[in-house]
């Protein structure tokens, strides 16, 4: 067995009427929205169980990530088994590339590390702008986020609205970390092999680190800057709406 899964896997009270209701939010906002509806992977343990729910279901809805150019190899290598393990296609969305060879030449390789400012220009570029490429066009969106994993999350609704007017659906919002593992060990779902490396979220490489025992779940995110500064700001929205909250 697994790190991860011998660690982290639990089987949790309710944790079928969990799945139950997330494929049904998954179904009805397939339905709602026909061909123009995404999950938008990241390619982490939550996002490898909507990608499993979708194709074991055979739910019409895309997948794709976005390749920063700045992922771990084990992030990317998911990919092609995603790919091979669902026959699913997942679009790359990628940042401009002049854009981001002058900001690596103005303010280096480690800019991110620099300044808050910086940090969220690079995460701008890097991420904001190809995901408003992604969503163009496309009404819904499907994310991994759980309100387990932070603070800042601690209260996110299964259903909202984006700033932009589109129907968000954080299917796994009520999840907990045991479930998304036992999930995982249940389904045999591919995951990103830094999870056994104690790597219980991964973004880009120079901002991702291993935690140790008794840290916080994103303790290895941003770990230089203060807990309310870490956000890319993918996930935080000036107005909030909430459609939803069971």
């Amino acid at each position: 067995m697994s790190r991860a899964i011998e660690q982290n896997a639990r089987v949790t009270p309710g944790f079928e009427d969990r799945v139950a209701h997330s494929l049904a939010l998954l179904r009805s906002a397939a339905a709602e929205h026909p061909g123009r509806i995404v999950l938008t992977t990241s390619l982490g343990a939550e996002d490898m169980v909507l990608t499993d729910l979708i194709a074991r279901h055979g739910l019409p809805i895309a997948l794709a990530t976005l390749d920063t150019g700045k992922l771990h190899a084990q992030t990317l290598d998911l990919i092609p088994q995603i790919e091979a393990r669902y026959g699913l296609v997942v679009e790359r969305w990628q940042p401009a590339a002049e854009q981001a060879l002058v900001f690596v030449r103005t303010h280096g390789e480690l800019a991110m590390r620099e300044s808050v400012h910086l940090r969220k220009a690079c995460c701008g570029l890097r991420k904001l702008e190809p995901l408003a490429r992604l969503l163009n066009g496309r009404t819904a969106w499907v994310t991994g986020l759980r309100r387990e994993q932070s603070g800042a999350r601690a209260e996110v609704a299964t259903t909202e609205v984006d700033d932009a007017g589109r129907t968000k659906v954080n299917a796994l919002a009520d999840w907990r970390w045991a479930d998304v593992w036992h999930y995982i060990a249940t389904h045999d779902v591919p995951y990103n092999a830094l999870h056994d490396q104690f790597f219980p979220s991964i973004g880009c490489e120079p901002c991702t680190r291993a935690v140790s025992l008794g840290e916080d779940f994103r303790a290895g995110r941003w770990w230089w800057e203060q807990e309310d500064a870490k956000e890319c700001g993918l996930h935080v929205s000036r107005e909030p709406h909430a459609k939803e909250t069971a």
